[in-house]
C-alpha cells in the first residue's frame, strides 16, 4: 500500500475526508468542517513539531486515508506521550487500510522518543475498538458523557500502547 508522509496539497483531500466525519458521525467532536487552509495549519503544526502525518495514496493518486500523532498535552513532562488519530475516506473501511496506516504510524513513532501512544475513541465504535485491540492497545479508561453532538451524550474510551 502506498503510504507516504504528508506533502503540500494533501490538505484538500484530508479536509474532504474529515468533513464526512464532522457532518455525519460522532467520532469527532468537531461540529463545523475545516477549510483546506485550516487543515494545512493543523497538519504543519504536527509536522513542524516532528510528529508524523501519513497518508494513503491509492492507485488513482488520490488520498484515501490519513493517520497522525500529535501532542497529548502541552506540559513538558508529557513530551513522550502522543495521541494518535486515523481517518479513512467513507467507504474505504474493512479493506485493511486502517491497519496498514496505523502500523506505519506506530513504526515511525517507534523510531522517535515516543514512549506511549494514546487513542481516544468516541463510543460506541466497535470497528475502531477492534482495530486498537488488534494493534496491541489496551483500554485504560472510559469517560462518560463528555461530548454532546447531534442531540446525544457521547462517551470516550482511552486506549494506550507502550512503545519500546
Amino acid at each position: 500500500m502506498p503510504i507516504r508522509p504528508y506533502r503540500d496539497g494533501d490538505e484538500v483531500a484530508v479536509a474532504d475526508i474529515y468533513r464526512h466525519y464532522i457532518l455525519h458521525t460522532t467520532v469527532t467532536f468537531e461540529e463545523a468542517p475545516l477549510t483546506p487552509q485550516a487543515m494545512r495549519e493543523r497538519i504543519l503544526g504536527c509536522v513542524n513539531a516532528g510528529h508524523p502525518w501519513l497518508v494513503y495514496e491509492g492507485d488513482d493518486s488520490a488520498v484515501h486515508g490519513y493517520a497522525y500523532a500529535g501532542p497529548h498535552h502541552h506540559r513538558a513532562a508529557y513530551r513522550h506521550t502522543l495521541e494518535s488519530s486515523i481517518y479513512l475516506r467513507h467507504g474505504q473501511q474493512g479493506m485493511g487500510l486502517g491497519r496498514a496506516l496505523y502500523n506505519a504510524l506506530l513504526d515511525q513513532l517507534g523510531q522517535t522518543t515516543c514512549h506511549v501512544v494514546l487513542g481516544k475513541i468516541a463510543l460506541p465504535n466497535p470497528a475502531s475498538v477492534a482495530l486498537h485491540h488488534a494493534l496491541g492497545f489496551k483500554q485504560v479508561g472510559h469517560l462518560h458523557e463528555v461530548g454532546f453532538k447531534f442531540g446525544q451524550w457521547i462517551d470516550i474510551g482511552i486506549f494506550e500502547k507502550r512503545l519500546g
